[in-house]
């Protein structure tokens, strides 16, 4: 599955539940970030699922084989990249890594109400 093939799934899933548009960016944003880590990160994508569940909570599982654990990295002008983790945690708070014998997965829940206010 390509991270386009990712977005397309969390689209078709998001407007079966009629999720408001700030959700559904929010959550194609965690899926791209989630998906292009395991691909280029975690030695190749799984698996991938969504749900939404009753007050339009999404919870968004994306396994890859490796069992090295994502790492916030510092901001540097002069290295591209580096900022997905940080979005992914901004955005689903309440994301948690299972580890497994094939390697990992990340589960990341967004809630209903949108984009947690800054503190």
């Amino acid at each position: 599955m390509t991270c386009a093939q990712a977005r397309d799934t969390a689209r078709r899933v998001l407007a079966e539940h009629q999720a408001p548009a700030a959700l559904v960016a929010d959550v194609l944003t965690v899926v791209s970030e989630l998906v292009s880590n395991a691909i280029r990160h975690g030695e190749g994508l799984t698996g991938f699922h969504i749900t939404v569940s009753p007050g339009q909570v999404v919870v968004i599982e994306v396994s890859d084989r490796s069992t090295l654990r994502p790492r916030l990295r510092l901001a540097d002008p002069h290295t591209p990249g580096g900022f997905g983790w940080r979005v992914v945690k901004t955005l689903a708070p309440t994301t948690f890594i299972r580890f497994h014998r094939g390697g990992k997965t990340i589960v990341a829940t967004l809630p209903a109400h949108g984009r947690p206010s800054a503190p």
